[in-house]
């Protein structure tokens, strides 16, 4: 049976950039940092003092007052950018005869973990009672995915992925698969984090890997010799996927076509990277098998590039592993250089500018290159914006636990 195609016709998109994919793709084109002080939590708790926060976001724009307080924060961002992705597909208001086969995949890190500490807090405080009976699904994971499909009466598959750092895009991946395999003919699928907590950032600086640079200018620099770690951030990033003859038919507008998919384990570590980034090699080589399209096609890579010593190297040395020669000829950037490392949610947000730079020929920056480190050697994109078109783009995303997961789309 052959395989069903597999496109992408809605982005939305929280972001510490912008409330919307339009603001956010024009920033990142622009080379502007969504990179800030600290200004969630006391900055005076921790090393750290800088992070990617979302601003002048308001739920109440997209759902009540009522509605909003029984959702976490990662919910509300989930939610806002899932109905900016519907309504820039033409599905807002999504037809009864699609609902059945219409399905929601959204991953995120860690869920409800600001709804946790709150109520972990009152129960110290006040006891059980006070504890709200909206705890639970407010904190789990899956009720990003739960309330989208909630929201639009979504009734096919409703699932999330969580796979830390690569959620967002194991989701998409994981996503693309039901439909291509004829489970579903519409996917609501992407990530949602929002992890400025104290718990969750005094753990990152335990395990020192977020950056201690108190420039907010200079503290997210991938591939560059002096990057010392990420900088936390938050958001989300949803992308409708859709079968192509669906689409076609609808008259629906196409951003780009989704042709590989790979996921791997390292069995290595619980934070480090596998030697040499064998595990994040084989997803990629995987994505391109999965695509049957061969290394030299692959254009442009968004890279996972999170600025920590060990991911950046080892992802260089994994593309040099899987593409060879063409490795320094393929243009590759890491947009966490702007958006700061949304976590579970970077491979949403992630697959929209990768789909973006297909349709409109343009390949966003790596900004904050100032040293160049000898062992990451090949052409990150550190001059801005590239007038550049490309046939094939791979977002890659690599999450704490070993797991590796890649994309492949194609411009169409």
């Amino acid at each position: 049976m052959s395989k069903r195609r597999v496109v992408v016709t809605g982005i939305g998109a929280v972001t510490p950039l912008g409330n919307d994919a339009e603001t956010t793709w024009k920033a990142v084109l622009n080379g502007e940092s969504g990179i800030g002080p600290l200004t969630r939590l006391n900055p005076e708790d921790f090393p750290v003092k800088v992070a990617a926060e979302v601003k002048d976001f308001d739920i109440e724009q997209y759902i009540s007052k009522k509605d909003a307080r029984k959702m976490d924060r990662f919910t509300h961002y989930a939610l806002a950018a899932s109905i900016m992705a519907m309504r820039d597909a033409g599905l807002e208001e999504l037809p009864e005869e699609m609902k059945n086969r219409t399905g929601v995949w959204i991953g995120s890190g860690v869920g409800g973990i600001e709804t946790h500490e709150q109520q972990f807090r009152t129960f110290l405080e006040k006891g059980y009672r006070r504890v709200s009976p909206f705890f639970v699904p407010m904190m789990i994971p899956d009720m990003a995915s739960g309330q989208v499909s909630i929201h639009f009466g979504a009734r096919g598959i409703n699932s999330c992925t969580v796979t830390a750092c690569a959620s967002g895009t194991n989701s998409i991946g994981d996503a693309f698969k039901v439909i291509q395999r004829g489970d579903a003919d519409v996917m609501i699928t992407g990530g949602a984090e929002a992890p400025i907590t104290n718990m969750a950032v005094a753990g990152f600086c335990a395990n020192t890997a977020l950056s201690l640079n108190p420039d907010p200018a200079s503290a997210s620099r991938p591939f560059d010799k002096d990057r010392d770690g990420f900088v936390i951030g938050e958001g989300a990033g949803i992308v409708i996927l859709e079968e192509y003859e669906h689409a076609v038919n609808r008259g629906a507008k196409i951003y780009a076509e989704v042709v590989g998919y790979g996921s791997t384990g390292d069995a290595h570590h619980i934070t480090a990277p596998a030697p040499e980034g064998e595990g994040a090699a084989r997803a990629m080589a995987q994505a391109l098998e999965d695509a049957e399209v061969t290394p030299d096609a692959v254009g442009y890579i968004n890279a996972h590039g999170t600025s920590t010593p060990y991911n950046d190297l080892f992802e260089t040395m994994a593309v040099k592993t899987v593409f060879g020669d063409h490795a320094y000829k393929l243009a590759m950037s890491s947009t966490k250089s702007m958006t700061g490392h949304l976590l579970g949610a970077a491979g949403g947000i992630e697959a929209i500018f990768t789909a973006l730079s297909l349709k409109e020929d343009i390949l966003p920056p790596t900004t904050n290159y100032k040293t160049a480190d000898a062992e990451c050697d090949l052409d990150y994109i550190t001059d801005g914006a590239r007038k550049e078109e490309v046939q094939y783009a791979m977002s890659n995303s690599l999450g704490f636990g070993g797991h590796n997961a890649s994309i492949l789309l194609k411009k169409i």
